[in-house]
């Protein structure tokens, strides 16, 4: 870090220490794992990393969380919730986000009240509000959670260089928005749905994509995966186990979208909270014939026992790069 960094680091830790206690809104994501590193620095045990469960939540990612809050060595708290609770979140508008948001951090507070701590913070950093449509952040702002990187200038730039410095295992980990930013908005976000996407992208994270995302267009995926990582995506050995194991979970059709990975392609002004950039046309080509499976009707995050394992899918297909 340079000396501007620095200063703006230990400012943010004075802020901190500054409080009698935090619970950190603990997504495992580098933004919230800086903030729980600094918290854990200036508070000790004063300092709490709070995870959310919910249907939106992969379970790989909760576990990760899990994991790097033991590295960071701040307690680990999570809370379970429901956002298809709420019809508002249900039926998927332009402000999903912000329902979300808020239903999650007001379980922070709940949290926050029981272990008798005043002060909810956030990842939210000096980028986030740098335009498009972010109906979370309104949320933050009227829930009055603290959010000390935004608070002290630290755009994602900086936030990866602290994660480097305290020698974070995120450090360079991609932006996870929740599973229903990759349902188009108008389109109902239902248990189904989240449930074979989670599956559907547990499979490219299974066979080595690092980039990707499954889009559920209504019961056709659309998959994406990074410029890198293109050309193995278009062998056909790949889009023969992608029509395969995605036919299973519930897809009737799969697609393979040529454009590429691109965040925020399904949402409004194609900006969706952590999935925010400018949307392209896309071209998608069929790897999917006509056919389908019923969906799988068991909750996102809790494989079925009878799920098949997906480690050698591919048979003669390379898992590596």
């Amino acid at each position: 870090m340079d000396d501007e960094l620095a200063a703006a680091v230990d400012a943010t830790r004075e802020s901190l220490a500054a409080r009698d206690g935090v619970v950190v809104a603990f997504s495992g994501g580098v933004d919230s794992a800086v903030v729980a590193a600094l918290a854990a620095d200036a508070l000790g045990e004063d300092a709490v990393a709070c995870t959310a469960r919910s249907e939106t939540l992969p379970a790989a990612e909760l576990d990760d969380a899990r994991a790097v809050a033991e590295e960071i060595g701040i307690r680990h708290e999570t809370v379970a919730f429901s956002e298809l609770d709420d019809p508002a979140f249900v039926e998927n508008g332009e402000d999903r986000c912000y329902h979300c948001r808020t239903m999650r951090l007001s379980k922070m507070y709940e949290v926050a009240q029981d272990l008798g701590i005043g002060t909810v913070c956030d990842g939210t950093n000096a980028s986030d509000p740098g335009g498009g449509h972010r109906p979370g952040l309104r949320a933050v702002e009227e829930l009055e959670v603290y959010s000390p990187l935004l608070d002290h200038g630290l755009d994602k730039d900086d936030v990866r260089a602290v994660a480097d410095a305290y020698d974070l295992s995120v450090a360079d980990k991609p932006s996870m928005a929740c599973l229903s930013s990759r349902i188009p908005t108008g389109l109902e976000v239902t248990e189904e749905r989240l449930t074979r996407i989670e599956k559907a992208e547990r499979l490219l994270r299974t066979w080595g994509f690092d980039q990707f995302r499954v889009r559920d267009h209504d019961g056709l995926a659309r998959i994406e995966v990074g410029a890198a990582e293109l050309d193995r995506a278009l062998d056909p050995e790949f889009a023969a186990a992608a029509r395969e194991h995605l036919s299973d979970l519930g897809f009737d059709h799969v697609t393979l979208d040529l454009a590429g990975y691109n965040t925020g392609s399904v949402s409004p002004a194609a900006d969706d909270e952590t999935e925010r950039a400018s949307a392209t046309e896309t071209q998608t080509t069929s790897v999917r014939d006509d056919a389908g499976a019923e969906g799988d009707s068991q909750s996102a995050g809790e494989p079925a026992d009878d799920e098949p394992v997906v480690e050698n899918v591919f048979r003669e297909y390379p898992s590596g790069g």
